[in-house]
């Protein structure tokens, strides 16, 4: 099926046609880990030039949307692929060397949106959310005090069993039980001293200095599907970010 193009017509081509296989994506026409239609078939469908589909899946590409396979095609990217599973969880050892990673389960509860998360996950205040905490362990020390709020209506059967069940990405989860896919996140990082709770749980002692990782993950459409707050322990560890 053919689909219009959008305009303006000042907007570049490659853009309306990038716009166009994201909003395929967001309806599900192509799921995480599959292959997307040729350039070939793709610059058939939307009525333009091979070169003008390939800009847009380069653009895709960089984004961590699609993936290239040389031989093989183009794919949805997934939080399954080993590559880009963890690439939001930036603590690191100072030391470099690669540790295990793991989560302790502390709670998964129905909640309400106040002001705040409201605004931020762009949902009415009061709505349901549900709000999960946990501890990551790296090499069986727990650095990461972890607290998760989504809305409820599209995760829905999210609950602590499948939290747990899932002992690892919360993305790959997301993706894989609800048909969601995070591909991005905003991020912001202060100093903090530990309260009470956070204390208890990193086995601190309360007012010891963390740093606090806010982010706002985002699906297709650049909706935003969960905020995190992750209280960090850098004793030995500090936050290492690409930049490009």
């Amino acid at each position: 099926m053919n689909k219009q193009l959008i305009s303006p017509s000042y907007r570049p081509l490659y853009e309306q046609i990038k716009v166009l296989i994201t909003q395929s994506l967001i309806a599900g026409e192509w799921r995480p880990g599959e292959s997307i239609p040729s350039e070939f078939e793709l610059a058939s469908r939307y009525k333009v030039s091979q070169g003008t589909v390939r800009k847009a899946i380069d653009s895709l590409s960089a984004e961590n949307i699609l993936i290239r396979r040389q031989g093989k095609g183009t794919f949805v990217a997934t939080h399954n692929a080993d590559v880009i599973k963890l690439r939001f969880l930036r603590l690191t050892s100072v030391n470099g060397k690669k540790e295990l990673l793991q989560n302790e389960f502390i709670s998964c509860v129905k909640t309400k949106a106040d002001a705040y998360i409201a605004k931020t996950l762009q949902i009415k205040m009061g709505a349901a959310t549900i709000e999960v905490k946990r501890l990551l362990t790296f090499s069986g020390r727990p650095l990461i005090f972890d607290h998760i709020i989504v809305p409820a209506a599209p995760f829905k059967g999210l609950n602590g069993v499948k939290v747990e069940e899932w002992n690892g990405s919360m993305y790959r989860m997301y993706e894989s039980q609800f048909g969601i896919r995070m591909i991005r996140a905003e991020e912001r990082l202060k100093a903090v001293g530990a309260d009470a709770a956070t204390a208890s749980a990193l086995g601190l002692k309360e007012g010891y200095p963390l740093l606090s990782v806010e982010r706002v993950s985002f699906t297709y459409g650049d909706k935003p599907m969960e905020w995190r707050l992750g209280l960090c322990l850098t004793d030995d560890h500090h936050y290492l970010s690409e930049l490009e």
